[in-house]
Formats: structure tokens, C-alpha cells, sequence
């Protein structure tokens, strides 16, 4: 059996960098997807996918993904469910990241601080075999 996603999108928002009660880096963020094809009246339509990534990938992403960057995405889709704070079963869809490249050069005058990702650069994250349970996540 096969789950895997590639998508590029630009960044919705900063990603959001956080850590587990373990210590684990994990990054959410979410990009805007175009679809290949017009609607009706000749407009694009565009999905918004929630990505996440973990550890040493989680804590680059976290660094310089930043709104309106675009990024490449290369991962599996990724199906959780979970209790609200109101006790209501939700259902959430994500792409789980093992790898993210940076698709376009910074813009100019912005200054991060030390080397940053530029134009083409790939950072791949590490095996999903020792990953937190979603209950751990904490988002």
C-alpha cells in the first residue's frame, strides 16, 4: 500500500513551533493549494492543507517558514481523531512532512538572522517509527 502527498503552496501563516511533554519539536502549518482547474466562472480554487512536521524538521520549518512563502511538500496524509473541549468527536485531515523545500529565494530585506534556507534548499525530517501519539501533540 502506498500514502504519499507531494504538494506546493504558499504558507497561510508562520508556522507555529512547539514541543511535547517529551521534548519532541513539532510545527504545524498551513499552505494554500491552487487546484489544476477553473470553477464554472473560469476561477481557480484553492484547498488549505494542514501540515505538520516533527523534530529536527519541526524546528527548521518553525525557524523560516514564515506567510506567503513558498514551500514543497513531500509526506503522507494522515487521518486523527479527537475529543473537543466540549466532548465532540472531531476528525482532522493532515499531511505528515518528511521532507520540506524552500521553492523560492527569501525576499529581499528581510534579515533572520544567520544562514537561512534559500531557493531550492530540501530539509528531510526523521523516521515516523518513535513518533508521540496524537493525544501528545499539542495543538
Amino acid at each position: 500500500m502506498v500514502n504519499r502527498i507531494v504538494l506546493v503552496g504558499r504558507a497561510v501563516k508562520d508556522a507555529e513551533l512547539r514541543y511535547t511533554g517529551a521534548g519532541a519539536a513539532v510545527t504545524r502549518f498551513r499552505i494554500a493549494v491552487d487546484r489544476p482547474f477553473t470553477n464554472q466562472q473560469g476561477q481557480r480554487e484553492t484547498d488549505f492543507i494542514d501540515v505538520v512536521c516533527w523534530r529536527k524538521l519541526a524546528e527548521t520549518v518553525g525557524a523560516y517558514v514564515r506567510k506567503g512563502r513558498l514551500v514543497g511538500v513531500d509526506g503522507r496524509l494522515q487521518i486523527r481523531s479527537y475529543d473537543d473541549q466540549n466532548g465532540i468527536r472531531r476528525i482532522a485531515a493532515e499531511v505528515v512532512a518528511d521532507r520540506v523545500a524552500f521553492l523560492e529565494p527569501r525576499p529581499k530585506g528581510t534579515d533572520e538572522g544567520g544562514p537561512t534556507p534559500e531557493a531550492g534548499d530540501e530539509f528531510a525530517g526523521e523516521g515516523a517509527e518513535d513518533l508521540p501519539a496524537a493525544d501528545e501533540t499539542p495543538f
